[in-house]
């Protein structure tokens, strides 16, 4: 990864019923893809809002590129691309001609990046249709066509996959992941849903109530929430002698008060403690630990763990 490209520094934003933003601090490296999670109202969209320039912050400061003056702000978010919340349309122009309308306004040259950018979200055969007429996931689809339009550096996505059906939602994913690791554009993407954000991010934010409560790397997420048997025996070297021949993995740890940390066979608790029976090893206790990716994220922001697990049964079904 690269140097920072994004920065939040003590950023704060207020309205007369309290903070939406509150001494946030972030960072986006050069090729990552943010993934942004907490629940409706956590402040996902007011930051993304801020980053946008659609709304000034109350207080703390924003760097796009190394700069924070107003007027290189406003240069580098040309250099971006954005859904925040549902995107504008003109519901009785087709989605060829919104597009039209969006590299006018934008000042980019040639037409050819309209049913470029209508082939990638897979509207290219309705090209030609009132947006009237479009389910709620094509208008999603239109609008990551728009932030697609000018080939942005960056792509600032707050929640771009609502209203998309799950076959609809792995093919976004895959285009996010295909134009990252193809032109190397950055992604900062908000969710609710993490079993979709886990798919897609090399990185993560957690907010609660206008916080950021913690930053971690998407190794550093896995470690936390590693799986293993721990297992309790009268004697450690010859519980892990037999680990070691008769399980044919070395991938545990060894730990105070005879405790042993197995990764491998987690779910043949029954076959590990009959292997160590069999070797007169007196196994005390055999147990499952860890947590998952949910689990720990309602740990870490607090709330519903139906708000993490939403649609994550059919996600999971389409991503095998």
């Amino acid at each position: 990864m690269e140097k920072c490209i994004i920065r939040a520094a003590n950023l704060s934003k207020k309205y007369n019923t309290g903070f939406a933003v509150r001494s946030l601090n972030m960072s986006v490296k050069k090729g990552e893809i943010y993934g942004l999670i907490g629940q409706n109202g956590a402040g996902k969209t007011t930051l993304f809002r801020i980053l946008m320039g659609l709304v000034h912050p109350t207080s703390g400061e924003i760097e796009l590129w190394g700069k924070n003056d107003e007027a290189s702000l406003m240069q580098a978010r040309k250099r971006m691309g954005s859904i925040i919340e549902m995107p504008s349309f003109y519901l009785q122009m087709t989605a060829k001609e919104n597009l039209e309308l969006v590299r006018l306004k934008r000042g980019i040259p040639g037409k050819d990046c309209i049913m470029r950018c209508l082939k990638e979200v897979d509207l290219e055969d309705v090209a030609d249709k009132k947006v009237c007429q479009f389910s709620l996931g094509m208008k999603q689809r239109l609008g990551i066509a728009m932030a697609l339009l000018s080939e942005p550096e960056i792509l600032v996505l707050d929640e771009p996959v609502n209203g998309l059906d799950p076959i609809g939602i792995v093919q976004i994913r895959e285009l996010f992941k295909r134009i990252n690791r193809e032109s190397g554009v950055t992604i900062l993407i908000s969710s609710h849903i993490l079993s979709e954000i886990y798919q897609t991010a090399t990185c993560y934010g957690i907010m609660k109530k206008g916080v950021l409560i913690e930053e971690l790397t998407a190794e550093e997420l896995n470690k936390k929430n590693r799986k293993c048997l721990e297992i309790i025996v009268d004697d450690v070297s010859k519980a892990t002698t037999v680990i070691d021949r008769e399980m044919k993995t070395c991938n545990y740890e060894v730990l105070p008060g005879n405790r042993i940390h197995l990764f491998d066979h987690v779910d043949q608790s029954g076959l590990v403690n009959s292997k160590l029976n069999k070797n007169m090893i007196t196994v005390e206790s055999i147990t499952p630990i860890g947590e998952d990716l949910e689990d720990y994220f309602i740990k870490i922001a607090g709330g519903d763990r139906s708000v993490c697990t939403a649609q994550s049964s059919d996600l999971q079904a389409v991503s095998k």
